[in-house]
């Protein structure tokens, strides 16, 4: 069984410096309250591993916004002009990875491989000082795993053994984030008995998860 903790104590978890896997699309999927926590405590130094940095005032963009960022590895900025602006003033490293080559190199990482073969980005400069090999007169880049210290993932329901089930969209990359870091915390809207999620609905089993974040009052 895993007893709850406050979004302050796994802010605390999280250490300066670290390299932090973060669910979501624009938000959705994205542990809001741990994330106010961390802007809390005065988190430094991240480095942080998403979809997106999702927009001022919202998810990752709080953590922008706070200083709290040194580095990202994302598929976009484009919708966060903070983002933006912390890069061209170099107070942010940002590394744009092709959404679909994102997910797999982290479910690599998560799986144990040794890597990702991929068309995408070929020919430009995404491929700029990376591997290539040639199969069947076709090349492909070697894009390597991405595994992280910390993730921190959202979901809709949890249960006392830590499995848990995510409603409709925030199913992205939160199921891939839980298996390629050390530390997994959870954030769910609401902790079940256990036997309540249905076995085939468990989309991360408990197996995965160190901590579970107590549900909002």
């Amino acid at each position: 069984m895993i007893s709850a903790i406050k979004p302050e104590q796994a802010a605390a978890m999280v250490a300066d410096g670290a390299s932090v896997m973060i669910g979501g699309f624009m938000g959705v999927g994205t542990p809001e309250r741990i994330i106010d926590a961390l802007v809390a405590r005065g988190a430094k130094g991240l480095t942080i591993i998403a979809n997106d940095t999702a927009r001022p005032g919202v998810g990752i963009g709080k953590l922008i916004t706070a200083g709290a960022v040194a580095r990202v590895m994302t598929s976009h900025i484009g919708t966060n002009p903070e983002t933006q602006k912390c890069m061209i003033a170099g107070e942010i490293a940002v590394e744009l990875v092709p959404q679909g080559t994102l997910a797999e190199r982290v479910r690599a990482g998560g799986c144990g491989l040794g890597g990702v073969l991929t068309r995408t980005g070929v020919g430009t400069p995404v491929e700029e000082g990376k591997r290539t090999i040639d199969i069947d007169g076709r090349t492909y880049l070697v894009e390597m795993p991405i595994e992280a210290d910390v993730a921190l993932i959202a979901a809709r329901s949890a249960d006392y053994s830590g499995n848990l089930a995510y409603a409709l969209t925030a199913r992205n990359f939160n199921p891939l984030m839980a298996m390629a870091a050390t530390l997994v915390i959870a954030e769910p809207d609401e902790i079940v008995p256990v036997g309540v999620i249905p076995p085939d609905s468990v989309h991360t089993p408990g197996v995965l998860v160190d901590h579970l974040v107590s549900r909002p009052h």
